[in-house]
């Protein structure tokens, strides 16, 4: 907070943007730019939804009216990155301006081919923090129930309080864990490679104000299934991939679906993927969006 004042106090800040909520910093921003007489923007970034707002849900009861309301009430902005976090927005009782503007993408410049699979196996990726929000058990279950033949499942990502042991003991419990890799935190070259490796990209998670992976897994040509807890309804319009109900027994079906389709087939529902996802969803894109919505806002007040 005494940073954020004395900053504000040099003058020529035309609005503070704050990512996130709850946390002391947060509410310090919105503190700040009330006493500065400056312009708040705030992107909650996916703590407004159902599932996040359900985790730890007594702290943020006590937060919301001690602080949090309020301070999101009296933002002169709130970005959000899908018109589904724009809904959960409402849902929680906000009124306030709104700007939607999708996270955007980066994309390397060059890709390695995606490898011609004769004979298998064939990979299943998951890559993002292992969390209870992100599906896993719904994972395990469901590839326990579907069991695609001449295929593998690869996990990536880093482990968040102790989840990857949980789901390794899951999935020996099983009596997959011969079809299951964990390969922990991966960035740059390395995930790119992972994911233009891949047959298909899965992604069960409980809530996702965007699903940044999704849109680089598209990128990289890759079809995907993953649950309406992310706001991805253009897999099913541009026939890249699945968006189905959260829940194992859906992802078993689809599983089957995917794993079972020709790779021809495959790959040209990744195909319409990149394209889509290079097209609507570049940096140019979503600065042009959030640009545009800060010279909407108010002047500072002197």
């Amino acid at each position: 907070a005494a940073t954020l004042r004395a900053r504000l106090a040099q003058g020529g800040v035309a609005a503070v943007h704050d990512a996130g909520l709850w946390l002391p910093s947060n509410h310090a921003a919105a503190a700040e730019a009330r006493r500065a007489g400056v312009p708040l923007v705030v992107s909650p970034r996916g703590m407004l939804e159902p599932w996040a707002l359900g985790h730890r849900a007594w702290k943020k009861a006590i937060a919301w009216r001690l602080f949090q309301r309020r301070d999101l009430t009296g933002a002169a902005l709130l970005h959000a990155t899908s018109s589904t976090e724009e809904e959960n927005f409402r849902a929680a009782g906000l009124r306030g301006s709104v700007v939607v503007a999708p996270n955007g993408v980066d994309f390397p410049p060059e890709l390695p081919l995606r490898p011609i699979r004769t004979p298998p196996p064939r990979t299943a990726l998951f890559l993002s923090r292992l969390h209870p929000k992100k599906g896993l058990t719904d994972l395990a279950a469901a590839w326990n129930e579907a069991r695609p033949p001449g295929w593998r499942m690869v996990v990536a990502g880093p482990d968040e309080g102790g989840h990857r042991t949980r789901i390794e003991a899951t999935v020996r419990t099983l009596g997959i864990a011969d079809q299951w890799e964990f390969t922990g935190p991966v960035n740059g070259a390395r995930k790119w490679e992972l994911y233009a490796a891949a047959d298909l990209f899965v992604l069960p998670t409980h809530s996702e104000n965007f699903g940044l992976v999704i849109a680089e897994a598209l990128a990289a040509g890759c079809p995907v299934v993953t649950t309406r807890g992310a706001p991805w309804p253009g897999l099913a319009e541009h026939a890249c991939g699945w968006w189905i109900e959260p829940g194992w027994e859906a992802l078993a079906a689809s599983l089957r679906e995917a794993c079972a389709l020709p790779d021809a087939a495959r790959r040209a529902m990744g195909a319409r993927g990149a394209e889509w996802v290079r097209r609507e969803f570049t940096w140019e894109s979503a600065a042009t969006l959030l640009g545009a919505a800060y010279d909407q806002l108010p002047a500072p007040v002197r």
